[in-house]
């Protein structure tokens, strides 16, 4: 017989409770062992777990045989992101299709090596007859990312060779899904939106050929299809700043944990969505928007900064906002002085908000990026420095383009399924272990005892 949950609540309580009881490990036991919680130091380095060829995130550099902070780089490929930025600026053309050849293949293409990947990127650039249909359309969900897995898992079954595990196939794969996510991703939220909120209008536009990523993207989500040159040059940027950020990030670890099971491309990409998916890695961007929407109706003047210290500093104190005490957008495992992510990102959001009216908008985070490390290190015993991230502009930059928060995540998944795509080549190209960390049992040992004397 089913039960409904309000029936169970008291039981599963209890029974949780239970749970919480007997799972619990002492804090003072990871020094004991020497356990790398999280795969970090105790000074917040990662703990080498494999190599790569794909990208480095650099914070660290060597002076006089110590070493120290520096300012964050990031290399795609060996090249610096600034500097790859830069050409695609200064040649005033859009960049990711560019990005995703240099990542999976190593090499910056040129331009007729380029004209064919695109054309081939654009030939896969569709859903399977009725897809969208019968399985976008048929269970749309509230979290768009869930509906991507879903997706991602569906697309197994119209595989004729989804088991085949040849780099040629795993390429294949890897391009499809590449071309597919930004259909998957607007479409899913499109079902939802027709059928969870009050809008009853659906509106569905096929990608265009002669349309990039990014500007097909904006085509797809807004009724009118139209969009500004800015506002696409803008997405393009972000979609090349998300593609990638090491091996060592939680979705491309889990993508090489996956893979090196021997299981097949959809089930290692579902996984690393399932990772991107959480707050504390890809809807990092949505708690920034949620914190500034706060800021703004408890700060009268957003251009005062003692008034905005004043509740800063409250956050900080677990005062206010959601009281953990965390300022979202600050700080990130591995940078300390600068997140170069933020650093391009910015010059851009500012454009982009004087396009948009919103230079009062731009002016209260500016304000919060320069206050809120300071008052971090002030108020903590830190052993690194604190600075803006990605997300702290990111989810300003996507609520500019008028794009759902919903789509925040998926966003970045459209943008690191090109990491993760890489990585799953590469590990399969180069191991044949499947990776298996080791855990410290610290449970004692116990007698048994017969139910009838327990």
């Amino acid at each position: 017989m089913k039960r409904n949950y309000a029936e169970i609540t008291p039981q599963l309580n209890s029974l949780a409770k239970i749970c919480v009881e007997n799972n619990v490990i002492q804090k003072d036991l990871y020094s004991k062992y020497n356990v790398k919680r999280g795969l970090r130091d105790e000074n917040g380095k990662g703990v080498v777990t494999g190599l790569t060829n794909i990208s480095e995130v650099n914070s660290r550099q060597i002076i006089n045989g110590e070493e120290v902070a520096c300012p964050g780089e990031l290399f795609y490929r060996g090249y610096n992101v600034k500097d790859l930025v830069k050409g695609l600026l200064d040649d005033r053309r859009y960049g990711f299709e560019e990005i995703i050849y240099l990542l999976l293949f190593g090499s910056l293409p040129d331009e007729s090596k380029l004209k064919g990947f695109n054309e081939l990127l654009v030939s896969y650039r569709s859903l399977p007859t009725s897809f969208a249909r019968d399985v976008i359309m048929k269970a749309p969900s509230e979290n768009i990312m869930n509906s991507l897995a879903r997706s991602v898992l569906t697309l197994y079954s119209y595989d004729k060779n989804a088991e085949d595990m040849s780099i040629e196939n795993v390429l294949r794969q890897s391009l499809q899904l590449i071309s597919m996510f930004p259909l998957l991703s607007v479409y899913g939220y499109q079902a939802y939106d027709y059928y969870h909120k009050e809008n009853k209008s659906l509106f569905i536009h096929d990608p265009l050929p002669e349309l990039t990523i990014a500007e097909n993207i904006l085509h797809m989500l807004r009724k009118d299809s139209k969009y500004t040159q800015l506002e696409a040059r803008i997405l393009d940027l972000a979609l090349i700043l998300h593609a990638e950020h090491g091996g060592g990030n939680n979705s491309s670890f889990t993508i090489h944990v996956v893979s090196s099971s021997g299981t097949d491309t959809y089930s290692a990409v579902a996984a690393a969505i399932g990772s991107l998916k959480g707050p504390k890695h890809g809807g990092a961007n949505i708690k920034v928007c949620e914190m500034f929407d706060d800021i703004k109706a408890n700060v009268s003047d957003w251009y005062d900064k003692e008034e905005i210290e004043r509740y800063l500093s409250k956050i900080i104190n677990k005062e206010a906002f959601d009281k953990t005490g965390l300022v979202y957008g600050i700080g990130h495992a591995v940078y300390s002085i600068s997140d170069p992510r933020a650093e391009i990102f910015k010059e851009f959001v500012e454009k982009l908000s004087k396009e948009k009216g919103m230079e009062k908008e731009y002016s209260l985070y500016s304000s919060v990026e320069e206050l809120a490390p300071k008052l971090l290190s002030g108020s903590r015993n830190m052993i690194k420095g604190v600075s803006a991230n990605v997300d702290f502009y990111s989810g300003f930059v996507y609520d500019m383009l008028g794009i759902p928060k919903e789509l925040f995540t998926p966003l970045f998944a459209i943008a690191r399924i090109v990491g993760w795509s890489a990585h799953r080549i590469e590990e399969l190209n180069n191991s044949n272990k499947i990776i298996r960390p080791a855990y410290k049992e610290v449970q004692p040992r116990r007698d048994y005892i017969a139910m009838n004397k327990r």
